[in-house]
C-alpha cells in the first residue's frame, strides 16, 4: 500500500479523535472583531468578515495578506442566481470560458482553469457545472494559493462555502420563480432542531433551463441534506451529502468570421438537438470534527467523498466563410471518485509584551480515480465527385436553422485511465508584533503520485513530484481599521494539466509548471460593514514547454508568461439604505518567449484590460427597494493566436422588490435591461457563446 493511501487512512481514523477548526464558521458581521465566531443570522447583507478560507485559522478578513472577492447568499438571492458561472460574472479579474457547453471554466488572473474549484476548502475538482442552491457564499481568492489548496491555484481558487444545520434554530423557506423564456426554478431550505444538540438542514431545488437559442433546454435535480451535532460543550460534528443531476443541451455558440464573432445568427444553434446533450451525477459526503481542547488548542478532521459520472456530446461548428459552415463532433464520457481527508491542529497564544501567534499545522491526504473515453464523429453524406461546387460531407448552408448532415459515432478514438495519490504537509505562523506589525509566513510540502495508461495501446505514463510551496506575508496595521500588506506564494501544476486523464511519456520527463504571485494592497474599513481593498499585483508563470533555443524539434522548459495589473472593491453595507458590492481589474498580460501556448508578445486569451462589476441595493423604504448592476469587460482575445477578437461590453441589469410581510416578498430581476447584443466568452476562435438578449424574471420568497 502506498504512503498517500496510508495518510489517508489516517486522516480518516482521526476522525474517531476530537478535531477542530472554524475555516466554515459564519463570523459575527464585523471587519474587527477580536475572534470569529459561529452565529445563527442568516440574513448577512453583502458583508463578510471572515478571512478563514485563506488562513485554515480564525482570520479575520481585514488582516488576510492577499485579495479576496466574496458574494454573499444575500446579494445571490438579490440578483436572482443560481449558478456559480453566472455569480462569477460580477467578480472583476474573471473571464469566462464557455467551458465548451458543459461545464465550469474561468479564467483568474489570466490563469485558466477547469480544476480550482472547492467547497468549505477541499478540492471539487470534476468537469461539471455548479448549482448554488446549497450555499451561504461565493469566495475568490487571488493569486497562487498552493500553502492552503495545493496543487494548481497559480490565478487564484474558487471556494463555496456550504450551508450548515443550526442548532437551536427551526426555520422553513422557499423560493419559485419563473422568467420571460419559460425557466423556472423551485428551492426549499428547511432546518428543523432535533433536541438541543442536534439539529438537521435539507436544501432541495429543482430548475428548468430554457433561453433565446434555438432548441436549448435542460433541468437541474439537486438536494442535500446535513446534520449539525454537539457531542459535548466543546466537540462537534457536522456531516452532509449532496446529490446533483445536470441534464441539459451542450451549446457552443456561434463560430467567428472576418476575425469577429459571427454576427446575425445569435439564436441559431449549431448543432444537432438530438445528439448535443450533457447529463451528470454528482454525489459528495463529508463528514467533519471540531473540537476545542481550550488553553487556545483547537484541531479539525475531515474526510470527504465525491462520485461524479458525466457523458456529453456535440456537433460542434469550427469554422464558416459567410456562406458555409464546417462541423465537427464527438461524445465523451467521464468517470471520477475522489477521497480526501484533512487534518487541522492550531494553536493560539499570547506571550506577553506585544507578542502573540497563531500557529496552523495539517496534513491532507488523497486518492482520485479518473477514466476518460471519446468517440469522434464522421459525417456519412455522400458527395457527388463530379461537381467542384458540391458541399463536404461535414458542411452544411448557414441559414437560420441549420441542416445537420447524416453522421455517426466512430470506434472509441481515446480511452485513458489514471490513478492519482497526494499527501501533504503544510505548516503556518501568523506572528502578531505589537499594535502594528503582523507576519504571515508558511510552507507546504506536497507528494503527488500520478499513474496513467492509454488504454487503447497499453503506453502507461508515471511520474512522482515532490514540491514545496512557500507563502509570506507582511501586514502593518496603522490603525485596527486599516492594513497595509505585501505578500509572495507560489504554486505548482503537474505537466499532466488541471484534470490530470493522461501524462504523456513526453510530459512525464518534465518538472511542473511554476506560479509566482507578488502582491502589495490596502483594506480598510471605514464602517462597521463596509470594507475597501485595493491590490497591485505581478504573475509569473514558468515551466512552460518550449522549443528548444538550440534544437527547435526538442522540447524543454523555458516558457514563461506573465501578469501585472491591479484592482480594487468596495463591498458592504454604505447606509442603511443602501447595499453594494463594487469591483475593478486591470489586468495585462503576455507570453514572454515563444512557448506551447504561441509566440512571444502574444497577449494571453480572454484577458480584457478592463473589467468593471458594480451590484447595488436600494431600500426606498421597509417595503419596497430597487436592485441595479453592471458589468464592463473591454476587448479580448479569443485565444492565443490573438486573430479573433470578443469586442468589449457593456451589460445593465436592475432589479425590483416588495416585501407583502414577513413571511412573505416578491422580485423582479432583469437581465441586458438594454439588450445588448455581445458575447462574453468563448472556447477558442470557433466556439463563441452569445449573450442572452433582455430577459425578465418573477419571483416569490417565503418563510415560515
Amino acid at each position: 500500500m502506498k504512503p498517500t493511501t496510508l495518510a489517508l487512512l489516517a486522516a480518516t481514523t482521526a476522525l474517531a479523535t476530537p478535531a477542530f477548526a472554524a475555516e466554515e464558521a459564519q463570523p459575527e458581521r464585523d471587519y474587527l472583531p477580536t475572534d470569529i465566531v459561529v452565529t445563527g443570522d442568516r440574513d448577512d447583507g453583502y458583508d463578510n468578515a471572515d478571512g478563514s478560507t485563506a488562513t485554515k485559522t480564525p482570520t479575520p478578513l481585514i488582516d488576510v495578506p492577499q485579495a479576496v472577492s466574496f458574494i454573499t447568499e444575500d446579494q445571490l438571492e438579490d440578483q436572482s442566481i443560481r449558478q456559480l458561472n453566472d455569480a462569477l460574472r460580477y467578480v472583476p479579474g474573471i473571464s469566462m470560458e464557455t467551458g465548451e457547453g458543459h461545464r465550469d471554466e474561468v479564467f483568474i488572473r489570466g490563469q485558466e482553469t477547469t480544476a480550482d474549484f472547492y467547497i468549505d476548502g477541499l478540492r471539487d475538482d470534476a468537469q461539471y457545472y455548479r448549482s448554488l442552491y446549497n450555499i451561504d457564499r461565493v469566495e475568490v481568492l487571488k493569486g497562487a494559493n498552493a500553502l492552503i489548496f495545493g496543487r494548481g491555484a497559480g490565478g487564484g481558487a474558487i471556494n463555496r462555502v456550504a450551508k450548515r444545520a443550526e442548532l437551536g434554530d427551526a426555520f422553513t423557506s422557499g423560493e419559485a420563480s419563473v422568467d420571460t423564456f419559460g425557466a423556472f426554478a423551485l428551492l426549499a431550505d428547511v432546518n428543523q432542531a432535533v433536541s438541543n444538540d442536534v439539529a438537521l438542514r435539507i436544501n432541495a431545488t429543482y430548475e428548468e433551463f430554457d433561453n433565446d437559442r434555438d432548441f436549448y433546454n435542460g433541468r437541474f435535480i439537486g438536494v442535500s441534506p446535513t446534520v449539525t451535532a454537539a457531542l459535548g460543550a466543546d466537540t462537534t460534528l457536522i456531516a452532509s451529502y449532496t446529490y446533483d443531476n445536470d441534464e441539459r443541451v451542450t451549446d457552443r455558440g456561434v463560430p467567428s468570421l472576418d476575425n469577429r464573432p459571427l454576427t446575425g445568427f445569435d439564436s441559431t444553434f449549431f448543432g444537432d438537438a438530438g445528439f448535443n446533450r450533457s447529463e451528470v451525477d454528482v454525489h459528495i459526503g463529508r463528514v467533519r470534527l471540531e473540537h476545542d481542547f481550550n488553553s487556545g488548542l483547537t484541531a479539525n478532521a475531515t474526510v470527504q467523498f465525491a462520485d461524479y459520472d458525466k457523458v456529453y456530446s456535440n456537433i460542434v461548428p469550427s469554422g464558416t466563410d459567410g456562406e458555409t459552415v464546417t462541423l465537427g463532433g464527438y461524445l465523451d464520457a467521464q468517470q471520477r471518485t475522489n477521497w480526501i481527508g484533512q487534518a487541522n491542529l492550531v494553536w493560539e497564544a499570547d506571550f506577553g509584551d506585544n507578542l502573540s501567534s497563531t500557529l496552523l499545522f495539517g496534513m491532507e491526504a488523497g486518492r482520485q480515480d479518473s477514466a476518460n473515453q471519446r468517440q469522434t464523429v464522421s459525417f456519412t453524406r455522400a458527395v457527388d465527385a463530379s461537381d467542384p461546387d458540391a458541399l463536404q460531407p461535414n458542411e452544411t448552408p448557414l441559414t437560420d436553422v441549420l441542416f445537420i448532415p447524416p453522421f455517426q459515432l466512430n470506434p472509441v478514438s481515446r480511452s485513458r485511465d489514471s490513478n492519482l495519490e497526494t499527501l501533504s504537509f503544510y505548516i503556518q505562523e501568523q506572528l502578531e508584533i505589537g499594535q502594528y506589525l503582523e507576519l504571515v509566513a508558511g510552507v507546504r510540502w506536497d507528494r503527488f503520485d500520478l499513474e496513467t495508461v492509454n488504454v487503447l495501446n497499453g503506453q502507461p505514463g508515471d511520474r512522482v513530484d515532490e514540491k514545496f510551496s512557500p507563502r509570506l506575508g507582511l501586514i502593518v496595521k496603522p490603525t485596527p481599521d486599516l492594513s497595509l500588506y505585501a505578500s509572495y506564494s507560489e504554486s505548482f501544476l503537474p505537466q499532466a494539466g488541471d484534470q490530470f486523464f493522461i501524462l504523456s511519456q513526453g510530459d512525464a520527463q518534465f518538472e511542473p509548471e511554476k506560479f509566482t504571485n507578488y502582491e502589495l494592497g490596502a483594506k480598510w474599513a471605514p464602517l462597521d460593514k463596509v470594507l475597501l481593498s485595493a491590490a497591485i499585483f505581478r504573475l509569473e508563470r514558468t515551466n512552460i514547454q518550449a522549443p528548444s533555443p538550440t534544437d527547435p524539434t526538442l522540447t524543454v522548459l523555458a516558457g514563461e508568461s506573465r501578469i501585472e495589473g491591479f484592482e480594487f472593491s468596495a463591498v458592504g453595507e454604505i447606509a442603511d439604505f443602501w447595499k453594494a458590492n463594487l469591483g475593478y481589474t486591470y489586468l495585462d498580460g503576455e507570453l514572454q518567449n515563444d512557448n506551447a501556448f504561441g509566440d512571444a508578445g502574444q497577449r494571453l486569451q480572454q484577458l480584457p484590460k478592463h473589467s468593471i462589476s458594480a451590484w447595488n441595493r436600494f431600500d426606498v423604504t421597509e417595503q419596497l427597494g430597487f436592485g441595479f448592476g453592471v458589468i464592463h469587460q473591454s476587448d479580448q482575445f479569443a485565444s492565443f493566436s490573438n486573430t479573433v477578437v470578443l469586442p468589449s461590453y457593456w451589460r445593465v441589469d436592475a432589479a425590483a422588490y416588495y416585501t407583502v410581510s414577513d413571511r412573505l416578498s416578491v422580485q423582479l430581476n432583469i437581465e441586458n435591461l438594454l439588450d445588448e447584443d455581445y458575447y462574453p466568452s468563448a472556447h477558442g476562435n470557433n466556439n463563441i457563446q452569445p449573450a442572452d438578449p433582455f430577459s425578465a424574471r418573477i419571483g416569490v420568497r417565503f418563510e415560515i
